[in-house]
């Protein structure tokens, strides 16, 4: 059961195609599990295209056939195979990663917690995250926005649980310390558009070489 989704004007900037590749990424991947999310995104995409039909350009007597030549000029690529289903990873992400949870390549990052960077465009950043259950997140605050969606496991913090599914999101005004539940260990996949506000010494000193 998921409880924590994404807001409306997040939905509307995806809908647009307005939003950093980070955050595309998560919000892909929740909608593939959230039906209500998705339904919103639905209304939101019927609302853009009522809105594009009102506002149309006559085009040229010859566009079509402009296109049509285009076409027949650009040989035919052989798809790439598609990437088996993985029962942690959502399809989109799946298909980001080329492959399920064991191709991704983690990175320790301290506290047996570990990361692994995905590649986005440099407006914002993605990284898996693997928190084994019971550990910590170092209290932390934001310089920008944190989109985090639960894959397996659960975590909570000051406000609230967030289990698979979930989405937390996570403004400048936020300061947290979030702690994976007992039972399975936590996997999230986070996108952040500023690096993160910590207080204790030694994640200050260690985030430029972690990238967080």
């Amino acid at each position: 059961m998921i409880t924590h989704h994404l807001s409306d004007n997040l939905l509307m900037a995806y809908s647009a195609g307005s939003l950093p590749e980070a955050f595309n990424l998560v919000v892909a991947t929740h909608i593939s599990v959230c039906d209500e999310c998705r339904a919103r995104l639905a209304s939101f995409d019927a609302l853009g295209g009522a809105l594009l039909d009102e506002d149309t350009v006559a085009m040229g007597a010859d566009s079509l056939a402009n296109v049509m030549a285009r076409i027949k000029s650009e040989a035919p690529t052989a798809k790439p195979a598609a990437p088996g289903r993985d029962a942690v990873l959502p399809a989109p992400l799946v298909d980001a990663i080329g492959g399920g949870l064991n191709h991704v390549q983690w990175r320790a990052v301290g506290g047996g917690v570990r990361q692994a960077i995905l590649k986005t465009s440099d407006k914002a950043s993605a990284r898996l995250l693997h928190i084994p259950a019971g550990a910590a997140v170092p209290d932390h605050g934001h310089h920008g926005l944190e989109l985090t969606l639960v894959l397996q496991g659960a975590f909570r913090d000051e406000d609230a649980v967030f289990k698979r599914g979930d989405v937390e999101i996570a403004t400048e005004e936020t300061q947290h310390t979030p702690i994976a539940e007992p039972g399975l260990d936590c996997i999230c996949l986070a996108a952040t558009d500023a690096p993160l506000k910590f207080r204790a010494i030694l994640p200050r000193l260690a985030q430029p070489f972690l990238r967080i």
